[in-house]
């Protein structure tokens, strides 16, 4: 059984060969150097750096970044990995590409700020979200790169996607990210300045409409070009709760997301979401927008009832929960603290199917190279259908 079967028969409630494994990304040096592998962002800062002192430099990053070696190269970069890890689910962004470029970074197509730099720990090349490029609602609006779903770098990104898995003997399922609806409005403009935006519903309306949109054309073309599941990137909420009041999900978020969910359906596919943080209070209506997987299931949060054994027991026949070895114990605990939360996930969320075990985020530059070996031994040992009891 290949990757994509594995995930898909997963999806549909059946056992597959074995546990499958997702992860949102891997920024750890360690785990690059033990598999092998180098590390994609290595020299980013550098290279940014150069690029930032040439002559139409923004001109020259778009080109860079959509030139079909430069796409195939990225995505395989990342996927060599995850197939040596074991690990069969990925995301390839379709989005989020720099347009405008300074020393320390570049500014997307959404209006988000990324920051180069090294990490002190190791001195890995890292890129981190560093604020929103917009002020205000008018700064919004002279925006003169506001992304466009049927672009050439678009479909050349999916179309490496599937290159990259023949490539590796379909040993990872690469699935294509259509685009976020409230991430990209609060990262576009920054917390403080996002929050005068919900002050006024006609302009904040406007601009989730003008997120819907895109986000709903990129879906239809994903599937289009042949997806079989489509991953939404989209953080609603805080450790401690919702982003912004369920009011304000339900005028802009909940119709767009229903929209996007309903064209994944009638074309046979799958929707898988992120989101970080607390989200139980809004669960019940992603469930009614059609979500049909949920990615992490924050095993950090102050709630104690968001809690993916809670949800496997109440909502485990309506949907595929994707988590959830917190990355804080993963960079904190001991290998035999790894071991048996492993193995707990396995033995209560994986029978019958609709599990995907994952890390509670994703892999960053703190977790223990033995931890994650110890969480991916494990999967790989025990997760094997069908389910014995995992001591």
């Amino acid at each position: 059984m290949n990757a994509k079967e594995r995930v898909l028969k997963t999806l549909s409630h059946e056992e597959p060969d074995r546990v499958p494994s997702f992860e949102g990304s891997i920024d750890n040096l360690s785990i690059y150097n033990y598999y092998g592998e180098k590390y994609g962002y290595l020299g980013i800062g550098q290279a940014i750096q150069s690029l930032a002192k040439m002559p139409n430099k923004d001109i020259i990053a778009q080109q860079v970044f959509s030139t079909k070696t430069a796409v195939k190269n990225s995505i395989l970069t990342s996927a060599a990995i995850f197939r040596k890890a074991g690990i069969d689910l990925m995301g390839g962004p379709l989005s989020m590409f720099p347009v405008k470029v300074f020393e320390w970074g570049y500014v997307d197509e959404f209006g988000r700020t990324f920051k180069a730099m090294k990490n002190p720990a190791d001195n890995m090349d890292i890129l981190f979200y560093n604020g929103g490029f917009f002020k205000d609602y008018e700064d919004y609006e002279a925006w003169e790169y506001h992304p466009e779903p049927d672009t050439k770098i678009r479909q050349l990104n999916f179309e490496a996607h599937r290159t990259v898995m023949e490539q590796l003997n379909n040993e990872i399922y690469i699935i294509p990210g259509s685009g976020a609806l409230l991430e990209m409005v609060f990262e576009s403009f920054g917390m403080e300045n996002f929050a005068r935006l919900l002050a006024k519903p006609k302009q904040a309306k406007k601009v989730f409409d003008d997120r819907g949109k895109f986000a709903l054309e990129l879906a239809k073309l994903c599937m289009e070009w042949g997806a079989e599941m489509i991953l939404v990137w989209d953080d609603y909420a805080y450790k401690s709760g919702l982003f912004m009041s369920p009011r304000n999900y339900e005028m802009y978020i909940f119709p767009w997301l229903t929209r996007i969910c309903n064209e994944v359906h009638k074309n046979g596919g799958k929707v898988l979401l992120h989101s970080c943080g607390d989200i139980l209070p809004i669960f019940d209506i992603l469930i009614e927008c059609g979500i049909d997987a949920f990615n992490p299931i924050e095993p950090t949060t102050a709630n104690p009832d968001y809690d993916i054994f809670k949800l496997k027991e109440k909502y485990g026949d309506q949907i595929t929960l994707v988590g959830n070895v917190s990355p804080q114990d993963l960079a904190d605990k001991n290998t035999e603290y790894i071991k048996q939360y492993t193995k707990k996930l396995i033995r209560e969320c994986a029978p019958g199917g609709g599990f995907i075990l994952s890390s509670g985020h994703s892999i960053n530059p703190a977790v223990k190279l033995e931890n994650f070996l110890a969480m991916r031994e494990t999967t790989i040992k025990f997760g094997k259908y069908p389910i014995q009891k995992v001591i």
